[in-house]
């Protein structure tokens, strides 16, 4: 308010105050008050303020007497609050006994129930006493029903019993009433019992709701979709499904992977490569140039052909030359295939690599160096050293990094990396 609008107001109030003033002094008129011979008379003005004096001197004897009882109030908050926060850091810190005892203790204060009682059933269910969980579950649901049925799923989904948990949230499911961490159980529980079509169902609320966040929704999707691909029966189940995906679920990596993977367990080759291929064109990722390469079938001169056109983008990507290499391998083409086998393992050395490699050894009828290729699989699959061969064994790898010269379009050379 700015200071003119204060200054019309207390010129108001002072008026105001003068007028009235100015009516009580002409006539201020009288309260009479009798009682059992007992007569006090004052005027209207002093009755007003005794009253007001009165009031105010109530006001402070009560607060006055009920302030010992607020001060224990006040402390039993204060306890109850740091139970309450004592208990979450030792759920935490993995002492289950503690977190919920101290838990379970804070929940004696109203406004703490709820949280308090969610945190005490998940401490009991983490020390393995589901039973226990489950009936402290059942307090909390009176204040905190929603979140009670949604951590009572994870306690049945965690204890082995998947469907259990699949029909306590799909009535609320079913009127989308549930809650971000409902529908993630929903999701994770249908997947435990096979319920692909409410798994599926569950992706898109949880979209919506962005409560997992961007990776945390891709690697719950991911999971979801390869799952839903993995269960189609046949050809023809495995394409409907594939036609009923929304165009965003059909482009996710892990869906094109796992879609192109069982079709050509179908014997679907040419869609399964249709979709990689697409997928590659639109965004380039190691793991469909993995499975590109893996997949056996189809028109392998047609593959090897796109592969090493994209060698040109990409000279130095060690998984696309892995993947050229295995498709030299199952063309017989033992030359190109041990050239691109090396350069793969020069830049990243893979257990992959390596046993496509011992392929192309054996190919060309060298069973000592296929062998040892072989051998170096079986290492790094395990996690060990390969240990390099002597230098006076024939057929030693090269696995100096390559870089290969391109020119602009002025001929002028540079260098990829």
């Amino acid at each position: 308010m700015s200071l003119w609008r204060w200054i019309l107001l207390l010129v108001a109030v002072a008026a105001l105050a003068a007028f009235g003033w100015h009516w009580v002094a002409a006539d201020p008129g009288y309260v009479l008050v009798r009682l059992r011979g007992w007569r006090v008379q004052t005027t209207v003005v002093a009755a007003v303020v005794i009253l007001f004096v009165a009031w105010a001197a109530l006001v402070a004897a009560w607060r006055l007497l009920r302030w010992p009882f607020g001060a224990l109030s006040r402390r039993h908050r204060r306890l109850s609050r740091k139970r309450l926060g004592d208990g979450l850091i030792a759920l935490m810190e993995g002492r289950h006994g503690d977190a919920e005892r101290d838990l379970n203790r804070a929940s004696r204060l109203g406004a703490l129930r709820g949280p308090a009682l969610l945190a005490s059933a998940e401490a009991a269910s983490r020390r393995g006493e589901h039973g226990r969980g489950l009936e402290i579950l059942a307090e909390a649901s009176q204040a905190a029903p929603q979140a009670a049925r949604v951590l009572r799923a994870r306690m049945l989904r965690r204890d082995g019993k998947a469907g259990e948990a699949v029909a306590l949230l799909a009535p609320d499911a079913d009127k989308a009433a549930l809650p971000p961490g409902g529908w993630r159980e929903l999701a994770l529980s249908a997947l435990v019992v096979g319920d692909m079509r409410r798994a599926l169902a569950s992706l898109d609320p949880l979209q919506k709701s962005g409560a997992l966040g961007a990776r945390g929704y891709a690697m719950l999707e991911a999971r979801v979709l390869a799952a839903a691909i993995n269960a189609a029966a046949d050809g023809a189940a495995l394409n409907t499904l594939w036609s009923q995906l929304p165009k965003t679920q059909r482009r996710a990596t892990a869906a094109v992977d796992a879609y192109a993977r069982r079709a050509a367990g179908f014997g679907l080759m040419l869609p399964a490569m249709d979709e990689l291929e697409s997928a590659l064109r639109r965004e380039w990722s190691p793991e469909l140039v993995e499975a590109y390469g893996v997949l056996a079938g189809g028109d392998l001169a047609a593959r090897l052909g796109r592969a090493e056109g994209w060698l040109s983008d990409h000279p130095n990507d060690a998984v696309l030359l892995l993947a050229a290499g295995r498709i030299c391998v199952r063309s017989r083409l033992w030359g190109k295939a041990r050239q691109y086998l090396e350069r793969s393992l020069a830049l990243e050395p893979a257990s992959g690599a390596w046993e496509a490699l011992g392929d192309t050894h054996a190919g060309q009828g060298d069973a000592t160096q296929a062998q040892r290729c072989y051998r170096n699989a079986l290492t790094m699959a395990r996690g060990e050293i390969v240990q390099p061969e002597s230098s006076d064994t024939a057929g030693v790898i090269d696995t100096r990094a390559i870089v290969i010269e391109e020119r602009d379009e002025h001929g002028v050379p540079r260098l990829r990396g």
